[in-house]
């Protein structure tokens, strides 16, 4: 070895990269994820605990009437051995699975109080904005007052001008008539 490379061997300040066994031991958290949570969709079927139950029938009948094929006799000794490495492997699956449905809870939570919170500022905004539109409505002059000043100013009686204003709009039909028929 080179003196430079037994220099950067020795360096403390460095973490060394990970060796041997461990570096080759690093499974996929998302595909160990997936894995658990198949188990635990399936640990949870009807299917798993028929095909369960079948196997334990078929086990304690042959090691109960079967006298040659008594591999486990009356305690069921072998039997509580394979249960007990079943549920050993089935918790810790069944919590990763759990923990990951936790996670995806909160990102969506996470994701619902966003959108409402964008929903709730736009929905303030529009309010503004009507409020404002009914404001500037307010302050326009309406058919009836510019008919009033229009009066004033000419000096026609309101009679008058309601006359002419009828006149007008048999012209304005009669008008419509003749083109429509």
């Amino acid at each position: 070895m080179s003196g430079r490379a037994v220099a950067e061997r020795r360096r403390l300040d460095v973490p060394r990269g990970a060796s041997g066994l461990g570096a080759r031991l690093r499974p996929d958290p998302d595909a160990v994820g997936r894995f658990a949570e198949g188990i635990a969709r399936f640990l949870g079927t009807g299917r798993f605990l028929a095909v369960q139950t079948v196997l334990v029938v078929v086990w304690i009948l042959l090691n109960v009437f079967a006298l040659r094929l008594q591999w486990d006799p009356y305690p069921f000794i072998l039997l509580n051995l394979a249960f007990s490495t079943q549920a050993a492997y089935a918790a810790p699956l069944i919590l990763l699975a759990q923990n990951r449905q936790a996670d995806r809870d909160r990102v969506a939570l996470d994701e619902d109080r966003a959108r409402a919170a964008t929903t709730r500022a736009d929905t303030e905004y529009l309010a503004r904005e009507l409020a404002a539109l009914r404001i500037a409505v307010g302050e326009l002059a309406t058919r009836d007052f510019i008919r009033s000043e229009l009066t004033r100013v000419t000096g026609e009686s309101p009679d008058d001008a309601e006359r002419r204003e009828r006149k007008a709009r048999k012209k304005r039909e009669a008008a419509a008539r003749e083109a429509a028929g």
